[in-house]
């Protein structure tokens, strides 16, 4: 009984620990597109050109970077048009003025530093 008891505690008091960064907020708006490059290479196990996108919002840059699973029309995304974001850890989702969407995962965060 004992052995339940302290089963059942501990598995309540991990759900409760992970539960504020399951209402953890998505962040989501419109930016900018600052740029985009190609990165890694087409072979067996990458089917598809990946890329890098690169937008700054609420005080920080992100690199996100697409699969080299799936298919991406660069083209769909041109430099300096403004995106519709929304990120959610490390995952974030980009829509074109046209309305394309992509998936990508967040590489790199950096904070932008004020000029003084």
């Amino acid at each position: 009984m004992r052995l339940r008891t302290a089963t059942a505690v501990l598995v309540l008091s991990g759900l409760l620990a992970t539960l504020p960064a399951l209402a953890a907020e998505k962040l989501k708006g419109s930016v900018p597109l600052k740029d985009l490059q190609t990165t890694g290479m087409k072979d067996k196990s990458h089917k598809h050109q990946a890329y890098d996108l690169f937008f700054e919002t609420q005080g920080k840059s992100y690199t996100c970077r697409t699969d080299s699973n799936k298919s991406v029309n660069a083209t769909d995304f041109v430099v300096g048009t403004t995106l519709r974001y929304e990120i959610d850890g490390d995952k974030a989702s980009l829509w074109s003025p046209q309305n394309k969407k992509v998936d990508c995962r967040i590489v790199r965060v950096e904070a932008l530093s004020n000029p003084m």
